[in-house]
């Protein structure tokens, strides 16, 4: 009896654990483990992470083309060619191409509101330096002292509207690169009713110090013994009076603090203050045009026939190339002094 109690607990035990086998079946964590996927769900910030990373792997191929399409549009399609290079040991300062300028004479050289260099002279700079390897580094400079400031080693280059005069170019050698004639500005209406320079007899007149215009007005240095002093006196008027200043900007201001008759500058700077000044005109035609020059010493005592140094020859080449392939019309366009072009020499 007992046996068979035993033999028919173990048949019961059996039974039980095949049944038990099959309800485990539906149980196993591998079942419920799909609702494991929903961790990803519930991190639907994964929704998100995809669509992160789709905005990059999708935008990125997109936004970077038009990124690098973009400049394209606004700058020049490649960066100039070195056409020349410079010893280290011949410059100011390594690295860079140093330029003596006198701020402000627009549209040439003039601050901006942040005080970044800006006109044509500083462009047509810039560009010279990237042909010749070099960062363009402009020294604000006078133009009386800006001849002896090269000459000292304050910088390796001029390049400052100046004309190129005989006496000039004993002291430095000059490489042409614009044309500019000489112009009067007056106050609207011109009270003074000055239309020619015999007009400027016995009359004030500002210009700076050291330009062509005071040398012309004042009958010096390649103007000596001629010039507006001796047209005055052979026909029978007074000498002009010059008021010289330090700066260009403040013979303007002589004017227009009406000290003044007239104002007397080089043909672009007269005609940009015109345009930014309605309080101003131009008086009469634009007088004699003459060539400017890119400057720097010649290492000799009379540079009119000194061969060029290798800071003069590299910028002549860069110079060269920028008129040959439209850059430097270019400048000049932009700045509205494309009729001031000279051609390669």
């Amino acid at each position: 009896m007992k046996r068979m109690s035993l033999f028919s607990i173990f048949v019961v035990l059996a039974l039980l654990a095949g049944a038990c086998s099959p309800a485990a079946t539906p149980t196993p964590a591998p079942t419920t483990a799909p609702a494991a996927p929903v961790q990803p769900t519930t991190a639907s910030a994964a929704t998100a992470y995809p669509a992160a990373q789709e905005t990059p792997a999708a935008a990125a191929p997109t936004a970077y083309p038009a990124a690098t399409s973009a400049p394209a549009a606004t700058q020049p399609p490649a960066a100039p060619a070195v056409v020349a290079t410079i010893p280290a040991d011949k410059l100011v300062q390594k690295t860079k191409l140093t330029f003596c300028t006198d701020f402000p004479y627009p549209p040439q050289e003039f601050f901006d509101d942040n005080g970044n260099p800006q006109g044509m002279d500083v462009e047509i700079a810039n560009e010279i330096a990237k042909r010749v390897g070099l960062q363009a580094q402009f020294v604000n400079t006078v133009f009386d002292s800006i001849i002896a400031a090269v000459s000292g080693g304050k910088c390796d280059v001029i390049i400052s509207a100046m004309n190129i005069t005989p006496d000039r170019n004993i002291k430095v050698s000059m490489i042409p690169y614009f044309r500019a004639g000489q112009s009067m500005v007056v106050l609207k209406g011109n009270p003074k009713g000055i239309k020619t320079p015999l007009d400027l007899c016995g009359q004030s007149v500002a210009a700076e110090s050291g330009t062509t215009e005071a040398f012309y007005l004042s009958g010096t240095d390649v103007y000596a013994g001629k010039g507006l002093p001796a047209e005055c006196t052979k026909a029978g008027k007074q000498a002009v009076i010059l008021v010289t200043t330090q700066k260009d900007s403040d013979a303007l201001q002589q004017l227009q603090a009406g000290k003044v008759a007239a104002y007397f500058a080089d043909s672009p700077v007269a005609g940009y203050y015109t345009e930014q000044h309605p309080e101003f005109e131009i008086a009469g035609d634009v007088i004699e045009a003459i060539e400017e020059g890119i400057n720097m010493p010649c290492g000799q005592k009379d540079c009119t026939k000194a061969p060029l140094t290798e800071v003069g020859s590299a910028v002549q080449a860069a110079l060269k190339s920028m008129m040959d392939d439209g850059t430097y019309q270019k400048i000049l366009d932009k700045w509205g002094l494309g009729t001031g072009a000279i051609k390669p020499k």
